[in-house]
């Protein structure tokens, strides 16, 4: 009776730390969770279409996950969808001329926004806004203009 108690408790202590060790590796493998916090700056870009960029999206440079999205609002005087990234401060050597541009992780995956370095000898600090934007493409509007361009082809 007490070998079988003792198997059990170890049978449960084992799965309990399975689910633990689960937990936190979803955690560190999740876009929506950070375990370590990094001091930022914040910046902000504006876009005609967002697409379906969420806050804590990745900001990428050259594929590198360098900062996260913290909002997503419209400017009510120009109604454009304004972006706001905080940039991890270890990277506060880019250029006030940089681009962002929304993408999408494959065909079907998420959306981040990656950033193109410029040339210009000044960099951004906290609080400037990124000038050159690339709008998210919406997949259901190039779908339509393909079918439309394919039924307007005289043939």
């Amino acid at each position: 009776m007490n070998q079988t108690r003792l198997m059990e408790l170890v049978v449960g202590l084992f799965i309990c730390l399975g689910l633990a060790a689960i937990f936190l590796l979803t955690l560190q493998v999740s876009t929506q969770n950070d375990l370590r916090r990094e001091s930022t700056y914040s910046v902000q870009a504006r876009f005609d279409n967002v697409g379906s960029l969420r806050v804590r999206a990745p900001v990428t440079l050259a594929g590198v996950r360098i900062g996260r999205v913290t909002a997503v609002d419209v400017n009510p005087e120009t109604f454009q969808a304004e972006v706001k990234l905080a940039i991890d401060e270890r990277y506060n050597q880019l250029p006030t001329d940089s681009s962002a541009a929304i993408q999408t992780a494959g065909i079907l995956g998420e959306q981040y926004v990656a950033l193109q370095p410029g040339g210009s000898m000044d960099n951004l600090k906290n609080g400037d806004r990124i000038s050159f934007t690339q709008s998210a493409i919406v997949l259901e509007n190039l779908i339509g203009r393909f079918l439309t361009q394919m039924g307007n082809d005289p043939e």
